[in-house]
């Protein structure tokens, strides 16, 4: 299975591209809601809280995990690849979602090989709405001097998108407040930015509200269709990884807090019943 992990609902909008753009493979999606949102989290905690999720869909089978959830990657991925995976799990892969997002904020398709593609000539603006852990990791900046140093970044924390997200406050007054709220300063007239990167998987669900206050001239960038479009990629890069992958096309969904519950929140959001169970995740030693 290819696991997909996240704090909460939000990695069902990643999952839902992936299993639009690969429906042959099988899916395990795992969702540690009793424990989100990670964004306001400690850096020690989100790398312990992320570990023991991905060490659970190790164990139940996933040679590839990705990180479908923007503080997970910015703040736990590294040193999950770095150190983790050669001491312990040297045949097994995690990828997250902040490479290709920065990819395709940059302007680069989907076929760009880090190392090899030269850096985008991109100028102008763009912008990164995220949690207030991803906007203080930086990573987005780091990433666009790499692949795009022309380009001007703006940065803009949401900290409360995603608890919204979470309760299912998905539009009304109080939402678009919120919204317009954390929008205002990033489409400043002089500066509008030619593309938004929503920076958190959750965000994708506040989409309705968002288009209506961006100008259209502004192109969002969701991180479903990104990263399934570079998984494809991937995958054909790394045929050995690729092969051990099942087709059968199963879905399994897997949750920390109340699976009724959350089957019940996350089939709204996507649209179709789902079916989902509680597991306990351990700490790793």
């Amino acid at each position: 299975m290819i696991g997909v992990f996240d704090s909460g609902f939000g990695g069902l909008t990643v999952l839902d591209s992936l299993v639009e753009a690969l429906p042959q493979y099988d899916y395990l999606f795992l969702a540690d809601s009793a424990r989100a949102p990670y964004g306001a989290r400690s850096l020690d905690v989100i790398y312990e809280f992320t570990l023991e999720s991905v060490e659970w869909l190790f164990n139940e089978g996933c040679p590839l995990v990705i990180l479908a959830c923007n503080t997970a990657s910015t703040r736990a991925l590294r040193n999950i690849q770095q150190l983790h995976l050669p001491a312990r799990r040297p045949d097994r892969r995690v990828l997250g979602v902040v490479r290709p997002s920065a990819e395709a904020l940059a302007g680069l398709p989907p076929d760009a090989v880090p190392g090899v593609t030269p850096p985008s000539l991109a100028t102008g603006v763009v912008a990164v709405l995220g949690t207030e852990s991803t906007i203080a990791s930086d990573s987005y900046a780091l990433e666009l001097r790499k692949l795009a140093p022309r380009l001007e970044l703006v940065q803009q924390a949401c900290p409360l998108w995603a608890p919204l997200v979470e309760a299912g406050e998905l539009a009304g007054p109080g939402t678009e407040w919120f919204l317009r709220r954390s929008l205002e300063p990033v489409l400043a007239p002089r500066r509008l930015p030619q593309r938004i990167l929503l920076g958190c998987t959750h965000y994708p669900l506040l989409l309705p509200g968002i288009r209506r206050l961006v100008p259209e001239s502004v192109e969002i960038l969701t991180q479903g269709e990104i990263v399934a479009s570079r998984l494809v990629s991937w995958l054909a890069r790394h045929p050995d990884q690729e092969a051990r992958l099942g087709r059968g096309g199963r879905r399994r969904f897997a949750t920390t807090d109340d699976p009724a519950w959350f089957a019940g929140r996350g089939g709204r959001l996507l649209g179709r019943p789902l079916s989902a169970e509680r597991v306990r995740l351990r700490p790793v030693h």
